[in-house]
């Protein structure tokens, strides 16, 4: 090599190692299109439109939502992965995605994805009509035992809401027709409208409707009673093994650059430990339950495992 050459490739190292910090400090230098691949109302719709309306002190940039939803939420996501993997897309993933691979609903799956992080966790709830002939646990399911398959329960055909409903069904030794529908807030309003009996259903989608009387919470799947509704009994009160809730996560179109990446990740994460976020999140009536990119991947990868071993239950 000449000393001209070697002179060269040394101004190109420096080039290379003076541009390549820019390049990230650069990311984001436009907003970041949030899809969320369910409808308005829902559980999903109002927990990411949290992380949207609060990223931006973090992220340097807006974060506008768009939803998208469709055939078990596999539409938006369909089209987040088929988006430029530049950073300027992102979506949001739960336990559906991989409830839809496995009972063949879709071709994608989580990994057709970088996973950036996990943000919430949300107990989801057994809800009433109110003008059902019970109004609590007890009462459903000695009418249901007493009148097997006359009741309806709104779910996500497929999905995890289905996954749920079916393990209730199973654990009360019960029987219930499934209706579908395609997002939470969506079944919500059908209930509300006297359209179903029953629904799986959440805080952020039910509560307002359960404090108007329009609803009524029978029984909730998380380990301990919930601070938003005291009076609710967990399932595991009422002598099952019931565990019932649903994460909510980010990720990006494959191949996103690495800067994008962890920017990305960085800004959740300290969204995640932001008070006014936390309590926002804890109002919705989820957890804050943060987890980066190693340990999302993780999580996603151990629980595919499961769905997959449980899939022929909820194959609609």
């Amino acid at each position: 090599m000449t000393v001209f050459t070697r002179a060269f490739a040394g101004v190109g190292l420096a080039i290379a190692s003076f541009t390549s910090p820019a390049i990230a400090q650069d990311y984001p230098a436009k907003p970041v299109e949030f899809i969320v691949p369910w409808s308005p109302g829902g559980g999903s719709d109002t927990l990411m439109r949290i992380v949207a309306n609060n990223v931006s002190p973090f992220l340097g940039a807006e974060m506008p939502v768009i939803n998208m939803p469709g055939v078990g939420g596999t539409v938006g996501l369909t089209e987040a992965s088929r988006r430029a993997a530049d950073g300027y897309t992102i979506s949001q993933v739960h336990e559906g995605l991989l409830a839809a691979t496995a009972t063949g609903l879709t071709e994608l799956a989580w990994d057709d994805f970088d996973p950036i992080a996990l943000m919430t966790a949300s107990p989801q709830y057994l809800v009433a009509g109110s003008g059902q002939p019970f109004d609590t646990m007890e009462g459903l399911v000695e009418y249901a035992q007493e009148n097997p398959g006359d009741l309806t329960i709104g779910v996500t055909l497929g999905g995890v809401p289905h996954l749920h409903a079916a393990m209730i069904a199973e654990a009360f030794d019960i029987e219930w027709r499934y209706v579908g529908y395609e997002g939470t807030g969506e079944r919500i309003r059908a209930l509300v409208g006297g359209n179903l009996d029953l629904a799986i259903g959440d805080i952020a989608s039910s509560l307002q409707f359960a404090e108007n009387g329009d609803l009524n919470f029978l029984a909730t799947g998380a380990t301990e009673r919930m601070p938003q509704t005291p009076d609710v009994p967990t399932f595991m009160e009422l002598g099952t093994d019931l565990d019932l809730s649903i994460t909510r996560g980010i990720v990006m179109p494959k191949g996103a650059p690495e800067e994008a990446q962890a920017t990305m990740e960085t800004a959740l994460m300290e969204l995640s430990e932001d008070e006014a976020f936390i309590e926002q999140i804890n109002n919705a009536g989820a957890e804050v339950a943060f987890r980066g990119r190693d340990a999302y991947s993780e999580y996603l990868s151990n629980l595919a495992a499961t769905v997959d071993r449980l899939a022929e239950v909820i194959a609609p």
